[in-house]
């Protein structure tokens, strides 16, 4: 199956029909006013559908008819291409709530399988039209944004029709799949086989298989279950130069192992058709605890702490004091006072955790045995760094709303604000000058470009997936948006993004630990990769793309 795509937003995230508790309420918004230094949020909503205007197609019969010759739906009507305009980044949410949709797909293409899927990549190479791989749609580096590039027109070609579970091998625990499937979905069918694949992206409701490895996405028990790049075990792709099957040996000393290009890829090469990846038995038991630390530092110690003494945890997720202090607070102002937050901050304070601190979600999963082992060691660790448990009702909190994160998004843009998230990577002894340089690089450039006197942002980060030999950092900034127009605002975006994205790159971090690339982050590949790195990754793409129509502008290709 796959999802009704006329019951999902089309300018923002996830089912239109969720309400968002928060919207309406007005203690938020003023303490968010507050904190960002301004003295009101202005009402700004998205501009309606009917109200965009949608660019004329210059794709004839005789350009859609190779596509329909190979067994593939083509359509070209005004929702279904303002659909597939954008993705998910902030970017892309400024053009679409502005109805700004140009460029945006001249069609869309929907093939039922990989021979269908092979005709249409054919069929527009032949034809000289770019080509954008589509699935969820849920890029947040502009992966998908439509670009023409120097080819007359752009397809999308949406692999979400494409999603079946092909077979589950119990012997060798590997599954394979179509790309177009969806998370949900590949779960069940998984789960109804007794295996599960344990890739959980906070995308996860909305997003692909295709697009996990495109982006080599990492979920969030990716601990125990691994990045992309990690369980991936082979793929096949659709390519203008036929189709390419990469190996599955267990391992291999035959030359490099060529299904790390397509980990990561982004579309550029070619679309992935189906993969076949590791499983792993359902875990019969899980544990999710909470713990506060007096400092990021202290935290940041406990986990590496754990992932180097090998405990067997499947999530370590500890926030900085602003991110703590933020949700706390979030949370408390979506009902009254209670009795028990007084009693909660006196306890804290009687373990010295009354004022600054920081919150962990350590959780691990699999039978009751290793997860006893887990939970015990985890909590010796963190207890031998300072950490307090303060038990499982935190964590089984966020564990229930892990996906719900992204919801919040459209509110704070429908009030005037921006919001953007980025993430980098690097050794755990630069954990510390890259967690600063970026986090100072933000709130500076977010003062500068806040356009009102006073005004400031907001920076929340967190460690989101940790390895013995460093971590990744996630950050989330909120700031007031330039009340210039859209021009404004985009220009506004721009400069706290190449600050941030700047400072990463001089203070040692990759650009991106698992969004990919994309458009948004195309200039800093050089600099990461070096000038013979991108020479290699160009010949790559000359090999399976002689005409340069897939996925134009991404990956700096």
């Amino acid at each position: 199956m796959t999802l009704d795509r006329t019951t999902l937003r089309w300018n923002g995230w996830g089912f239109a029909g969720h309400q968002d508790a928060l919207a309406g309420n007005e203690r938020l918004w003023r303490f968010l006013a507050d904190a960002l230094g301004v003295p009101d949020l202005p009402t700004t909503p998205a501009v309606a559908l009917g109200d965009c205007r949608i660019p004329s197609s210059p794709l004839s019969f005789g350009d859609i008819g190779p596509f329909q010759a190979a067994g593939c739906e083509v359509a070209s009507d005004a929702a279904d291409r303002a659909f597939h305009a954008r993705g998910d980044s902030y970017r892309d949410l400024l053009d679409l709530r502005a109805g700004r949709l140009d460029p945006l797909p001249d069609a869309i293409v929907y093939p039922r399988s990989a021979e269908a899927c092979r005709a249409a990549v054919a069929a527009a190479h032949e034809g000289g039209i770019a080509v954008v791989p589509f699935g969820g749609g849920t890029s947040v580096v502009g992966g998908v944004s439509p670009l023409r590039g120097s080819h007359r027109a752009v397809i999308a070609i949406d692999t979400t029709r494409m999603n079946r579970l092909l077979a589950v091998d119990h012997r060798s625990m590997t599954a394979t799949a179509e790309a177009g499937i969806y998370g949900p979905d590949l779960e069940n069918a998984l789960n109804a086989e007794g295996v599960m694949l344990g890739h959980f992206p906070q995308s996860f409701e909305f997003s692909t298989l295709g697009g996990w490895i495109a982006a080599r996405g990492a979920g969030q028990q990716s601990n125990r279950y691994g990045k992309a790049e990690h369980w991936l075990v082979s793929a096949r792709l659709a390519t203008p130069a036929g189709g390419w099957s990469t190996e599955g040996f267990p391992a291999s000393a035959a030359g490099a192992r060529l299904t790390d290009l397509v980990a990561g890829s982004e579309g550029t090469l070619g679309i992935i058709t189906d993969a076949t990846f590791a499983v792993h038995r359902r875990p019969t038991a899980r544990d999710y605890r909470a713990y506060l630390f007096k400092s990021f530092e202290a935290g940041r110690e406990a986990v590496r702490a754990i992932v180097q003494a090998e405990v067997p945890a499947a999530t370590l997720r500890l926030s900085d004091e602003s991110e703590t202090h933020f949700f706390g607070a979030l949370g408390r102002l979506q009902g009254p006072e209670k009795f028990g937050h007084r009693v909660q901050d006196a306890y804290l304070k009687l373990r010295g955790l009354g004022g600054d601190k920081c919150a962990m979600i350590a959780g691990v999963e699999g039978d009751a045995e290793l997860v006893a082992y887990g939970r015990s060691r985890m909590a010796s660790i963190a207890s031998a760094h300072g950490g307090l448990g303060v038990g499982a009702a935190p964590a089984d909190k966020w564990f229930k709303g892990r996906f719900h994160g992204p919801y919040l998004r459209d509110p704070l843009m429908d009030r005037g604000l921006g919001v953007d998230t980025l993430e980098t990577a690097t050794s755990w002894s630069n954990v510390p000058r890259l967690y600063d340089a970026v986090r100072s690089a933000l709130m500076d450039a977010m003062a500068a470009q806040s356009g009102i006197a006073g005004g400031r942002g907001i920076c929340l980060a967190h460690i989101s997936h940790s390895y013995a030999d460093g971590a990744s950092l996630y950050f989330t900034y909120v700031w007031p948006r330039a009340r210039g127009g859209l021009d404004a605002e985009i220009a506004q975006w721009e400069a706290i993004k190449s600050a941030a994205s700047d400072a990463i790159a001089a203070h040692g971090g990759t650009i991106s630990h698992h969004h990919g690339a994309g458009a948004d982050h195309a200039r800093w590949m050089a600099a990461e990769k070096g000038a013979l790195s991108m020479d290699i990754l160009r010949a790559t793409k000359r090999t399976l793309d002689p005409k340069g129509i897939m996925n134009p502008g991404k990956l700096g290709l």
